[in-house]
């Protein structure tokens, strides 16, 4: 297998200096980190350790560890043999291998995938161990250390993790179901919080908690009951209202509304409706407020979940209104938000936002909802507060940002941010990119035929190490020599993963542009909005592909790809349709066919082109217009939510820099009805 050595990188550079210092761990072990990696071949031998992982031959690994010790992919033989059985591994090794490699993506990924595996297997004291080294935990990980935690006596430290996973009732990893779950017997959770998740377990219907959460509040709820229950809801509402009063029936009642919600969210609301009805004419309530609360709560949720196939009602706003207390989740008040943004009902927007977590109402995102419902209000002051609101949004170029600034006046220019020009790099800051081990592997294995996962993730943790110490010249750097190497996801990583550095010539890239240009006024398209797709879509890599099959620049479907071919007389060829001209041709005139299709807004039409055009059709209003911000804030399917924000944003900042600015808001203008 051929490869290409680091100093193909380094030669890219012009850096001819080498350097070496060696850095000693224990009494025996040295590791050689070299300071500059221009003589550095070990990319060869990482090749064929890579093989050997492969076939799982500890043998030939074990050689690997000796001679490509000292050397740039030094860890590497290490990882992959410690990790072939990593159950089987000792803490004390894998802290070694830590302390061997410091600062390196693999001794965090090491570290990490043993405290997952070790939670796995219930080996907390293990996990305990190594959880310091941890840095960069991801959700799995996180809960992997406070179950360590949790389970070793230090609940403090284990209650770091509720927030996340307390009252979360979206899907979650296997770990962190398991810490809630276990969170339980913490001695920090009171009565009050076991309530709160109750709650959520009966509308999600998690027999395993639910049993467990109402023992330890002297409720105990058995299985039989709650099988019964979910077999057959409507015999338990018929024999409901014949039985005393009790706590256990409130939680059975909130468990069968959501099992019958589950079937159908309109026979639940009939069902509830009714049974308050009733209730009300009782002079002892068999139903608590709170019951009522949250039994309206579970129907606004499963309302929210249908709105693509059964259209978006008010009525699930209504549902939450009926459900106000002081104890929303972020699912829940963001449904409840995004609801009321549909309609417009203001007042709502202020509650919703409300209930959310205070970190939460800071963003971006809910900042600007909120100033845009203090805008509508008949109060001269919170029209003044909107104002300021949007000011302080507006120092962004994101999405909320870039809306702000219209709302305020302000306009977005490129050329503040350095246009097309692109930063210059000294030539002691072009040389510490290969002084830095991080950049130096990413760059070794971008140029050679290692799996560009490999070479990803170490520019990923390069990025970090490099945006930890506030180096933005190292950042710079490294995504200009990335630029000019072609690698243009990794510089766009690099700048969108960096708080102080701006520079849209690297994070918003041109490459193609006769291309685009030709071919997107040939299908009648902005070439601003075809570059914002093709960000989005593959960040510019030529030989991108989708676990579901997409393609190319602009991740063309194969039935999409026929469906083109067809309508411009061509006979389809995959392979012609996943390369750069063709693939451009086919993805803009396709965007063009669903912008004709879609009202001729791009809004819309950019929904489609993720979702398909039929998805975004379900999500226009079916009578009058809707603001196109309130359209996409309302977007059922999360992906498809955040993609048309980031394509909106990705086109603004690209007609500024092709010299033809169009405002974000007019941009997107008015979505009008389906019909």
């Amino acid at each position: 297998m051929s490869a290409l050595s680091v100093a193909t990188a380094v030669s890219a550079l012009g850096i001819s200096q080498v350097a070496c210092a060696e850095l000693t761990w224990g009494d025996d072990e040295s590791y050689q980190q070299e300071s500059n990696y221009q003589q550095d071949s070990s990319i060869d031998s990482f090749m064929g350790a890579a093989i050997a992982a492969d076939r799982g031959d500890v043998s030939a690994l074990y050689n690997y560890e000796q001679t490509m010790s000292g050397s740039l992919f030094a860890m590497y033989p290490t990882y992959w043999r410690m990790n072939l059985d990593l159950d089987s591994q000792s803490s004390a090794a894998v802290s070694q291998f830590v302390r061997q490699y410091p600062d390196t993506v693999m001794a965090e990924k090491l570290v990490a995938d043993f405290a997952e595996t070790k939670a796995s297997s219930n080996d907390y004291a293990s996990v305990r161990q190594v959880a310091n080294l941890i840095t960069n935990a991801d959700a799995s990980e996180r809960c992997a250390v406070a179950l360590g935690f949790n389970n070793g006596g230090d609940t403090m430290r284990a209650m770091a993790a509720k927030s996340d996973v307390w009252l979360n009732t979206l899907k979650q990893p296997a770990l962190c179901d398991q810490l809630a779950m276990e969170m339980n017997n913490n001695a920090l959770i009171s009565n009050q919080d076991r309530a709160s998740r109750l709650k959520r377990m009966l509308r999600k219907g998690k027999t395993g908690d639910i049993m467990a959460l109402s023992s330890r509040l002297g409720t105990p709820i058995n299985y039989s009951a709650l099988s019964e229950v979910q077999l057959n809801p409507s015999e338990f509402f018929s024999r409901f209202g014949r039985e005393p009063a009790s706590q256990t029936n409130q939680h059975l009642y909130l468990y069968a509304i959501g099992r019958l919600a589950d079937k159908s969210y309109r026979e639940a609301q009939q069902q509830l409706d009714f049974d308050i009805s009733q209730d009300n004419q009782r002079s002892v309530k068999l139903l608590n407020d709170d019951t009522r609360r949250y039994a309206y709560r579970t129907l606004g949720v499963k309302r929210m979940n249908h709105n693509t196939d059964d259209g978006f009602n008010a009525e699930a706003v209504d549902w939450f209104r009926n459900s106000l207390d002081d104890d929303f989740n972020f699912e829940e008040a963001e449904d409840y938000a995004m609801a009321a943004i549909r309609f417009g009902r203001w007042d709502d927007v202020v509650e919703a936002i409300s209930k959310m977590e205070a970190e939460t109402q800071k963003g971006n995102q809910w900042q600007y909802w909120l100033a845009r419902a203090y805008e509508q209000s008949s109060s001269s002051s919170k029209r003044s507060t909107a104002k300021k609101m949007y000011q302080n949004i507006a120092k962004s170029n994101d999405y909320y940002g870039l809306m702000a600034k219209d709302k305020i006046g302000q306009r977005f220019d490129a050329r503040q941010l350095g246009g097309s020009n692109l930063p210059n790099v000294s030539t002691a800051d072009r040389a510490r990119v290969m002084q830095d081990g991080n950049f130096a592997r990413a760059f070794a294995l971008y140029n050679s035929d290692a799996s560009r996962a490999y070479a990803n993730r170490e520019w990923n943790w390069a990025v970090k190490q490099a945006r930890d110490k506030r180096d933005d010249n190292l950042i710079i750097a490294a995504a200009r020599q990335a630029y000019d190497m072609g690698w243009l996801d990794r510089a766009i990583y690099a700048v969108d993963n960096t708080d102080r550095v701006d520079s849209v010539a690297l994070s918003h890239p041109m490459p193609h542009q006769d291309a685009v240009v030709r071919y997107s006024q040939s299908a009648g398209i902005d070439p601003a909005w075809a570059y914002g797709i093709m960000r989005q879509e593959s960040r510019f890599v030529t030989s991108a592909r989708s676990n579901v099959g997409a393609s190319g620049l602009m991740q063309v479907m194969p039935d999409t790809a026929k469906y083109i071919a067809r309508n411009l007389g061509e006979t389809y060829s995959a392979s012609r349709a996943n390369t750069g001209d063709t693939n451009i041709r086919y993805g803009t005139w396709y965007m063009g066919d669903i912008l004709g299709k879609l009202n001729r807004q791009p809004v819309v039409a950019t929904a489609g082109y993720n979702a398909g055009p039929n998805n975004a059709k379900r999500w226009q209003p079916v009578y009058g217009s809707l603001e196109a911000d309130q359209y996409v804030e309302s977007i059922a399917f999360p992906e498809t939510r955040n993609y048309v924000k980031h394509v909106m944003e990705n086109a603004t900042i690209y007609s500024s820099l092709l010299g033809a600015h169009q405002p974000i808001s007019q941009r997107m203008g008015t979505v009008p009805a389906v019909f």
